[in-house]
């Protein structure tokens, strides 16, 4: 069975799906990758025409997810708190918990790291990590924000994904790899980085 990442945050907005495609693509020429959507909105489903190079599944039965004949599958989740979280970050390896540098995002991020932190319990291997994502840049708040993630229970990741551009045009340009943003693909393939060597 290949390692699952699950990326989740009960609050809508804070990329994740980008996060999950871009991902998937640092991955896709040396691994099989499987990119999971159990968002009932279909974000990554819709682009299945778009990427005929990844592997798209939309699929919500979480024992199919656990037997899928991948290296890596990464699944994104809805931007909603649903009890099914629980038992997704117990098939999972890695839980990637995004947020933006304010502070409703960050308020909202609790909840998701009480799931978190009670899905550890059962299962003490499982990893999790925060991940500053879509930063403005000199943004004054990010600072404070930055001291409040680290009074959580999990790790904030030492890679911070900007705002760019490029991140906002992945979807249909097959992610930030493909483009000529070189910030953008050191971001990318450190936060890649930051989760293998977790793993």
């Amino acid at each position: 069975m290949g390692k699952i990442i699950t990326i989740a945050h009960q609050k809508g907005g804070v990329g994740k799906s980008t996060l999950a495609l871009n991902f998937a693509a640092c991955f896709k020429d040396q691994l099989t990758v499987a990119l999971v959507d159990i968002d009932l909105q279909g974000s990554l489903s819709d682009l299945k025409e778009e990427h005929p190079e990844l592997t798209i599944i939309s699929e919500d039965h979480f024992e199919k997810i656990r037997s899928l004949d991948y290296d890596l599958i990464i699944v994104d989740t809805p931007p909603y708190l649903t009890n099914r979280l629980a038992d997704l970050f117990l098939i999972s390896d890695y839980i990637l918990i995004p947020t933006k540098a304010g502070f409703f995002d960050v308020m909202a991020i609790r909840s998701t790291l009480q799931l978190v932190n009670e899905a550890k319990k059962q299962d003490p291997s499982l990893k999790a990590g925060i991940v500053m994502n879509m930063i403005k840049h000199r943004s004054g708040i990010t600072k404070e924000v930055k001291n409040l993630l680290k009074s959580f229970s999990i790790p904030m990741l030492k890679t911070i994904i900007h705002d760019r551009v490029s991140f906002a045009r992945s979807p249909i340009t097959g992610g930030v790899l493909q483009s000529e943003d070189e910030k953008a693909k050191e971001e990318i393939s450190s936060l890649a980085e930051e989760i293998i060597n977790a793993l």
